[in-house]
């Protein structure tokens, strides 16, 4: 296990050879902050920028696989500087991450390089896939997606580019049972710098595409004003039939809902009415909203509604009522509040030092799913810690994405950039509450963040913890976009009795 253990005076003299002033609200980040949550084990993942963290289970062992933003390190396993692209580490002792393979990406800086989204699917769950092999899924920096045989993690194989000659990539998200793939990409053809490029990978070597897939104004032809770009889809698959669609990262949002059958089957040629057609809402957010994440929490039983019961003893409608005052009780109305379907959405805050609007969790009620409606929000208090002052990004980025059933719709995950990681208790949704949090402190390898320009310019080293995930024992991983490295953490005290161990 890494770690680097920094004095005061280390991290003055440092931040003095960068020209970086030292302050209260730098020397807070030199230790970590926590409650409820501890470190269990690190990794400086070669100081590469880090974004999408997933967590495998091959076999009896786990294996993190991380996506990184543009740039270039050295990679000691091979004594090459390598661009920015994909790291592969055994987590099976998580106290003892050991790395086993740099997979380089595209050459570029920051967004333009490198290979942020990585998924990753047995072989035996694909349908036609080689039942003996694993495969990830990731980006080529902005300009592809490709497959990768990853059987013997320490040794990955290129398998196939599923589609290249691209603008842009993103989240995307891959169906381990049906092979079904929606690649966020950046169609030369298409008006939006990101849409949806739909592929069947079932048999990873052997790609099939489906269909493209955007908003209306997007497509190829259209006129008038551009809808936001996406940011990336959550499907719920075939028994579901849900697709989630987030778009826009910190403004102009929206959120759809899809039917998923709709969506594969039907007409494919991308005019507003067939793009429309597999859709059962779309919600428009406030200008100052974005919809980075889109989370589905279908189902959640809240307990503070469990007595309710549904209004029984309706009239017809058009019955007169008692002192002609109806209040309603003739519409129908076919359920309790004690079960209702939720999606958490997370906007990612993209300024330095809340240079901008704040993106937080919303919860959005989507029990009617033609009409949605807010029903509750979080975020960190700025004033509990100084948050605008420390250096770098305040706000969400993004939330963990698996479903195990340790944490789902009990405990929701949110990177929060300079405010780490915080564990908000989702169980009623209309009231969610933080229970933990863990800030990472600042190492040798942390990058600085910069407001102003020119003779303006002002920078401070903070922590920006980027992204967050789960795996299936507990394990909680974040990963830091100012190439500080991967924290793999625990639930302690009564945050871990909200869990389900």
């Amino acid at each position: 296990m890494r770690r680097s253990h920094l004095t005061a005076a280390t991290v003055a003299i440092a931040l003095a050879a960068f020209g970086i002033a030292s302050d209260r609200r730098v020397a807070a980040q030199q230790r970590a902050e926590a409650h409820d949550m501890q470190l269990v084990g690190f990794h400086d993942l070669q100081a590469r920028s880090a974004y999408q963290p997933v967590i495998h289970r091959q076999g009896d062992r786990f294996i993190a696989y991380v996506g990184h933003h543009g740039g270039t390190q050295l990679n000691p396993l091979t004594g090459k500087q390598e661009s920015n692209g994909t790291s592969i580490l055994d987590v099976t002792d998580p106290k003892r991450p050991k790395y086993l393979a740099h997979v380089p990406g595209e050459a570029g800086q920051a967004e333009a390089g490198g290979a942020q989204m990585a998924r990753v699917c047995d072989g035996r769950d694909l349908p036609h896939a080689d039942k003996s092999k694993v495969y990830l899924l990731r980006t080529f920096g902005n300009s592809g997606h490709e497959i990768w045989d990853v059987t013997n993690p320490a040794a990955p194989e290129r398998v196939t580019v599923v589609v290249s000659g691209l603008r842009q990539t993103h989240k995307n998200w891959w169906e381990c049972d049906t092979g079904v793939a929606y690649l966020i990409s950046g169609d030369p053809a298409w008006r939006t710098t990101r849409m949806t490029k739909i592929y069947d990978l079932s048999d990873p070597a052997h790609p099939v595409f489906i269909r493209d897939f955007g908003l209306p104004g997007q497509q190829p032809g259209s006129t008038g004003p551009v809808p936001t770009e996406l940011h990336g889809p959550i499907s719920l698959g075939p028994k579901a039939n849900r697709v989630y669609f987030g778009y826009g990262t910190g403004a102009n949002g929206i959120v759809q809902i899809i039917d998923r059958e709709k969506l594969l089957t039907g007409p494919k040629e991308p005019t507003p009415e067939n793009l429309v057609y597999p859709q059962i809402t779309r919600v428009d957010l406030p200008p100052d909203v974005g919809a980075h994440t889109a989370f589905p929490l279908p189902g959640m039983d809240v307990a503070e509604f469990g007595m309710q019961k549904a209004p029984a003893g309706r009239r017809a409608a058009g019955a007169a009522a008692a002192g002609g005052h109806d209040h309603e009780v003739s519409i129908p109305v076919n359920q309790t509040q004690a079960r209702r379907d939720f999606i958490a959405v997370v906007g990612e805050t993209t300024a330095n030092e809340c240079l901008e609007n704040r993106q937080m969790l919303r919860m959005l009620d989507a029990t009617i799913e033609t009409r949605p409606f807010g029903a509750s929000s979080f975020t960190v208090p700025e004033s509990s810690r100084d948050y605008c002052s420390r250096g770098g990004r305040f706000g969400t980025h993004s939330s963990n994405e698996n479903f195990t059933p340790i944490y789902y719709k009990r405990v929701l995950f949110l990177a929060h950039f300079n405010a780490g990681v915080r564990a908000v208790d989702i169980r009623d949704p209309f009231n969610p509450k933080e229970i933990g949090f863990y800030v990472p402190a600042i190492t040798s390898r942390t990058d600085k963040r910069c407001v102003g320009a020119g003779a303006d310019e002002k920078c401070k080293v903070a922590i920006q913890t980027n992204n967050v995930e789960v795996d299936d024992r507990g394990y909680i991983y974040i990963v830091d976009r100012a190439n500080t490295g991967m924290h793999i953490l625990e639930l302690t005290g009564a945050a871990r009795s909200v869990a389900r161990f």
